[in-house]
């Protein structure tokens, strides 16, 4: 159920804003920003700039400016999407900042003909216009290409060139009428502050006092961020790009001049991409190649030459021909009427690439007013600007922006080798068919919970996330999948990357007796001081108001309503409390809004913590603690500081799973301490490691959401299923005023269960309602228990009603699934409540 993008606020609407602000880099990015900042009654903007307007150096002077909107992100996709809307309503003398020309994206080999299926499936969720076309017609749409050196093409009518010099130009014209300013020749040298926020810019021309300073400043975020004891987790690569000499193919008359005719087109399979540079005036025109296929050439930016210093720009480093020559060779296989030309000029370019390959967005938590818009390309720049700009206006955005956050890394992942290692991987994957759960390669093992040597022992297959090694499944329960109740439905290849039956096994034992499961990744947040109950009922949406021992499920939302994160609050003391929480994001949340006297701190990484689930879990737990542990003295949503052997623990009776059993906190220098107690009293109860791919399984047959895929700040309460955690009886909280305005809601989040016990979905797969796309799917899985595959999905309200008849597409494929009554299993909650 793809939303529309969001065009520009109306400037005559937006209420005047007297913060000054400087932007730090008139790019793409920085203008796009100055624009939107503009438009929504920023007066004092001012942009500085170490080169010349019309070609500042950075990546968007040599940019060859392609938008394939479609990506894995559905962040980035709207992104792009609004890229695209709104650089075509922006001319110059009459030209459009955008030229629609479309895409094509070619495959060669079988996985990636399927990855194009995938991708159409992504691009009808996220609401992009796309075809999948045959040889043939890819050879129709772009005449150079040989048609039997591909088995098919993904074409998306509405992407295209995004002029990004002309749709600068633009915005800069429009933000000056606004009252922006723009200096070129300023070279930055320094960020002033003062008490931990910012207080203005120093040039070589001057200071500029400032309340917020924005770095755009590409390549050089870096730089910039050093100025102001801010870290900046970006590695500047160079990327490869190519001119043919001209070719008669590419004469004739040119629809008002375009530069380009005929799509974009990219052959992923060998890291290359392709677009027209055609004479205006008709004369012959060339082919750019870029390549992702050479070694990675990483930049350092403190080396990169000022303007005037440099032979061609900042951002143009010399063409090393020796790493074109694959690329020159495969692109001459493949568009044959190029054999006969030769590369007439080539560059090696500048750009950004972060560790994950995402964006950095949003106000440093060191220093206030200090905002980054880093590490974004000239396809996401628009969007990206927007985001930015809503957060200082708003303090929220139109799309999530969780992916983008800049305090999504973690402490651990911030070290210059880790950037460097990370980053190299991002050039080099920029065109690999990525599967969702697929780990890096790099910089492995970084964070390991206090359990690692064990579960190497045990077999561990590890997948990462947050930089932290998280088993999936245990080979040693290999033997179990034998004994299994039920078949396995045969997968693809696709879904059968990083997955085994084992998991179906590990299942079923936890349904049946009892397993551990390493939790430690859960981010833990510790809130302690005077006032910190009336801090965290501000804050969150659940009554805590409870007495110690208590735990309970709530939200953080936004200012309008939206859910930032879900958490699991314990009262451990009468001002100390234990918060189970999910990304930095939060922690950054609750410091920036901590009253005086309540402290704020994440304890994640000297703690640890195993779940301990399934029927016979207080057998297991029981004869090892000198606590209570019945149903009657420890009841469900209960803590308890105990002991577990010589452990000392915190104990929270919740479960994940839909099964009886707690999870057992403990510092971490006695973690191995905890499982090895565990471990050996478990044996006589046949206790066994689970992974999370069981894990998983079993939690989306209880309907437990998971925030950042399931739920995201664009939805709220009532639209995600999670109403039960919000109490407007308790008092005023944050959001609640926009919750009581916002009305029915139109979309809900539900729950489907593929009719076919064989079908598989994976995740962002577009949901048919009487054939027409009207939603996608956010988490999937096979629901071991139930014996099918159960997918939530975003779909209208119309449409939540239990026995509504949908279909999911898959590769290309539609299979038919049925809205369901939640949870699956054990509706009662008899199991968890033993």
């Amino acid at each position: 159920m793809p939303e529309p993008a969001v065009v520009p606020p109306d400037p005559h609407a937006a209420p005047p804003r007297t913060e000054r602000v400087v932007i730090i880099g008139a790019g793409i990015v920085g203008c796009s920003l100055a624009d939107e900042l503009a438009a929504r009654g920023w007066r004092d903007v001012t942009v500085l700039e170490q080169g010349p307007l019309a070609a500042p150096g950075g990546s968007t002077s040599h940019a060859p400016g392609l938008v394939f909107r479609t990506n894995a992100s559905r962040t980035m996709t709207q992104y792009a999407r609004y890229t695209v809307e709104k650089f075509s309503s922006l001319t110059v003398d009459g030209r459009s900042c955008f030229l629609p020309v479309g895409g094509l994206e070619v495959a060669s080999t079988e996985a990636r003909r399927l990855d194009l299926h995938r991708k159409a499936g992504l691009a009808a969720a996220w609401g992009v216009e796309g075809e999948l076309v045959g040889p043939a017609r890819c050879a129709e749409l772009f005449p150079l290409l040989d048609a039997d050196a591909v088995l098919g093409g993904f074409h998306t009518p509405g992407d295209g060139l995004a002029r990004a010099q002309l749709a600068c130009q633009a915005q800069i014209e429009r933000a000056r009428r606004r009252g922006a300013r723009f200096l070129d020749r300023h070279t930055v040298t320094g960020i002033e502050r003062e008490g931990g926020r910012v207080t203005g810019v120093v040039t070589d021309r001057g200071t500029f006092p400032a309340d917020h300073v924005v770095s755009a400043a590409g390549f050089w975020g870096p730089v910039i961020g050093a100025m102001a004891g801010v870290d900046v987790p970006l590695l500047p690569l160079a990327h490869q790009y190519a001119k043919t000499a001209p070719l008669p193919e590419l004469t004739g008359a040119r629809p008002h001049g375009a530069e380009a005719v005929r799509p974009l087109l990219r052959h992923q399979d060998h890291d290359l991409y392709y677009r027209e540079h055609l004479d205006p005036a008709g004369g012959p025109g060339r082919i750019g190649i870029g390549t992702y296929a050479h070694r990675p050439l990483p930049v350092d930016p403190y080396a990169i030459p000022a303007f005037d210093e440099a032979p061609v720009m900042p951002s143009s480093l010399p063409f090393t021909e020796e790493d074109f020559a694959a690329s020159w060779a495969e692109t001459r296989r493949m568009l044959p009427r190029l054999a006969a030309s030769r590369v007439e000029e080539g560059f090696n370019g500048v750009f950004s690439f972060t560790p994950d390959g995402m964006p950095l967005l949003g106000e440093s938590r060191t220093l206030r007013g200090f905002w980054l818009a880093e590490a974004v390309w000239v396809t996401h720049s628009a969007g990206a600007a927007r985001a930015v700009a809503e957060l200082m206006t708003d303090g929220r955005t139109t799309v999530d922006v969780h992916e983008c956050d800049l305090h999504r890394f973690e402490k651990a992942q911030r070290s210059p080798a880790y950037v460097r290692e990370r980053g190299v991987s991002s050039f080099v994957e920029v065109y690999d068919v990525i599967h969702p759960l697929q780990p890096p390669e790099r910089a492995r093992a970084l964070r390991t919970s206090p359990f690692y040597p064990r579960q190497r022992e045990l077999g561990a297959h590890f997948l990462e996330s947050g930089g932290w090694e998280r088993p999936h499944w245990y080979e040693a329960n290999a033997p179990l999948v034998a004994e299994l109740k039920g078949e396995l439905p045969e997968r693809d290849a696709w879904s059968a990357q990083h997955w085994s039956p084992i998991a179906a096994a590990e299942a079923e034992v936890t349904r049946a007796r009892v397993a551990l499961y390493d939790m430690t990744p859960l981010r833990r947040l510790e809130v302690t001081g005077p006032g910190s109950l009336d801090f965290l009922q501000r804050m969150t949406t659940n009554n805590l108001k409870k007495r110690p021992g208590s735990v309970t499920y709530t939200l953080l939302l936004d200012e309008a309503g939206g859910i930032r994160s879900d958490l699991t609050a314990a009262r451990l003391g009468r001002d100390r409390w234990q918060l189970g929480a999910n990304t930095p994001a939060d922690l950054d949340w609750l410091i920036r809004r901590a009253p005086e006297g309540v402290q704020v701190r994440d304890i994640t990484s000297g703690t640890c913590c195993i779940g301990v689930w399934g029927p016979l879990a207080r057998q297991l737990v029981q004869p090892l603690s000198p606590a209570d542990l019945s149903h009657e003295a420890f009841g469900y949503f209960k803590a308890r500081e105990t002991y577990v052997g010589h452990v000392p623990v915190t104990a929270l009776r919740v479960s994940y799973v839909g099964e009886l059993g707690w999870e057992l906190y403990a510092d971490a220098d006695v973690g191995l301490r905890l499982w090895d107690t565990l471990w050996e009293a478990g044996q006589r109860l046949g206790v066994i490691a689970a992974g999370r791919s069981a894990f998983n399984s079993l939690r989306l047959e209880k309907g437990y959401r998971a925030w950042g895929s399931d739920m995201t700040t664009e939805h709220t309460p009532e639209e995600a299923g999670v109403s039960f955690a919000v109490r407007p009886s308790k008092g005023d909280f944050v959001g609640l005023g926009a919750l009581a305005a916002r009305g029915q809601a139109a979309r809900k989040l539900v729950c489907l269960t593929l009719d076919d016990p064989a079908a598989l979905v994976m995740g962002s797969e577009p949901v048919h309602l009487d054939g027409v796309v009207a939603g996608y799917v956010t988490s999937a899985g096979y629901g071991y228990s139930v014996g099918r595959c159960v997918a939530y999905a975003w779909l209208p309200a119309a449409a939540a009603a239990p026995g509504t008849a949908v279909s999911v597409e898959y590769f290309g494929e539609k299979t038919a699934a049925t809205v369901a009554a939640e949870p699956l299993f054990d509706p009662e909650m008899a199991r968890i409540r033993r």
